[in-house]
């Protein structure tokens, strides 16, 4: 990940002469160091824009900066929009209409005309809003005082979505194999994926990832098992033979992980249908690749994956994606009595969303006719969060976005050899699942406990592609009527 900042460009114009010029930069400055004290991204002043000319250079150059994740704009005066159409019309980066003012109030013995000039964003903003509406660009818009709380976290939500959009622009997917064998909604056009949301996916043969772990020494292993019994719970882990299951796990990890990083990888698939030269089925191995940051769904569901990896960039820990709390799902089962959905995976649930330390275990997969594999078993932590599919539904991505509530799980399960998750879905789990299943979901999802729908919205915004969400007020026909009016438009979109 680079080192992003977002661009603070300020609208005026000449009209107002030096000095309140002068002060609308001034103004700017010390709004941009207050953001950058309390945002996980650095805001950076570019300048005070007067002309068209300005404009069109500022924005030429935030396009050609790749460090520049992002444009705050913010029209301190009243700033002619008219002098704004060459520069946006040519913008490339996520775009946020700041809509605020230098003071909070209205100063009751101060205000006069040279101060009503010189803050003029309710208005100002208002001209400018006008020109974005007009030139259809997607942006969003953030009101309120720049010292509050409130505004500066949906600033910051909007931070991280950005850079995601960056890093989707550039990320790249490894295949291990392909889809699991006659599985609909997994299957997506890979070219317009790249077109649109920049993901390079493609497939390495299982026999690639084996002659990588045939070289792997036992060095590494070691190594790589000194890290498990750190992180996890190895009191079941009492035999040699055990102990050897757990280091094919390590092995495969090393290997998957060389072949991730040589590619410039950060997302990988595989499936149990596809496991030539390997003794056991990657999940240990998968689950600590997830743990330390890369996109994973399993059955060649390269979508989830690439998601699974953009989502964990928007996390709240923007330093160390191990604590991201977004991770690979799946609907598995339902306590339809009380309303709850239990989500799991054979093997791959991501430990990063344990509610304790995660306890390793060996057991019969029971699928794919290859040995016993180590997996880590554990519970989930409780708290909002969402589940998001992105499906292609036949000419467009569609993002799908689910609120939910996860719990502490109801049952013991002590029979269930895997990872296991509970959350109440909104608004209900069987209104809830008849507008998933009307919308098109998959049954792969990332469950996220720390990105918000409003920030998939914006994400789906700045990838233009369509978005539905599933929340506390949706109800099937609301739904539907919903997908009835995207169809039209997105068709007259082209």
């Amino acid at each position: 990940m680079k080192n992003y900042v977002f661009w603070f460009v300020v609208g005026s114009h000449l009209l107002y002469g030096d000095e309140c010029l002068e002060q609308v930069g001034m103004d700017a400055v010390k709004i941009s160091e207050h953001l950058s004290s309390v945002l996980p991204y650095p805001v950076e002043f570019c300048d005070v824009m007067k002309s068209n000319s300005d404009i069109t250079e500022i924005i030429s150059k935030a396009n050609r900066t790749d460090d520049c994740a992002g444009v705050i704009t913010f029209c301190h005066t009243f700033s002619p929009s008219k002098m704004w159409i060459n520069g946006l019309s040519m913008l490339q980066k996520p775009w946020l209409t700041f809509h605020t003012q230098f003071n909070e109030g209205i100063p009751n013995e101060a205000i006069d005309m040279d101060y009503m000039n010189l803050h003029q964003s309710a208005h100002g903003d208002r001209e400018h809003g006008f020109i974005g509406a007009r030139m259809r660009i997607p942006r969003k818009v953030i009101a309120g005082y720049w010292k509050n709380s409130e505004v500066t976290e949906r600033i910051a939500d909007w931070q991280r979505v950005a850079v995601g959009a960056a890093f989707s622009k550039s990320l790249k997917v490894m295949r291990f194999g392909d889809n699991m064998r006659e599985v609909a909604v997994t299957e997506g056009d890979k070219i317009e994926a790249q077109i649109k949301l920049g993901w390079q996916v493609n497939t390495w043969g299982v026999g690639a990832m084996v002659e990588v772990m045939e070289k792997v020494s036992d060095a590494e292993v070691d190594a790589k098992m000194d890290e498990y019994k750190e992180k996890y719970d190895f009191s079941l882990i009492t035999s040699e033979a055990d102990i050897e299951t757990v280091r094919y796990q390590a092995r495969e990890e090393i290997a998957i992980k060389k072949l991730l990083d040589k590619e410039g990888c950060s997302a990988f698939s595989n499936t149990f249908q596809d496991l030539y030269g390997l003794k056991q089925l990657p999940g240990l191995a998968s689950q600590n690749l997830l743990a330390s940051g890369y996109g994973y769904a399993g059955e060649g569901d390269w979508k989830t994956s690439a998601l699974c990896a953009i989502m964990k960039r928007m996390g709240k820990k923007v330093t160390d994606y191990s604590d991201g709390l977004s991770v690979f799902m799946e609907d598995y089962n339902y306590d339809l009595k009380n309303g709850i959905c239990l989500g799991a995976h054979m093997l791959e649930v991501d430990p990063t969303i344990a509610a304790d330390k995660p306890r390793v275990e060996i057991h019969p997969l029971g699928i794919g006719d290859r040995e016993a594999p180590a997996r880590l078993v554990f519970e989930n932590k409780p708290g909002k969060g969402i589940v998001a599919s992105i499906i292609d539904i036949g000419g467009r991505f569609r993002l799908i976005v689910q609120e939910i509530k996860c719990i502490k799980p109801t049952q013991t399960m002590p029979n269930l050899p895997v990872a296991r998750v509970m959350w109440k879905p909104e608004p209900s789990l069987t209104v809830g699942a008849e507008c998933w299943i009307i919308a098109g979901g998959a049954h792969h999802t990332v469950l996220s406990l720390d990105v918000t729908s409003e920030m998939m919205r914006d994400f789906a915004r700045i990838m233009d592609i369509e978005f539905i969400l599933i929340d506390g007020d949706s109800t099937p026909a609301k739904i539907e009527q919903e997908l009835f009016v995207n169809d039209l438009v997105w068709k007259l979109k082209g």
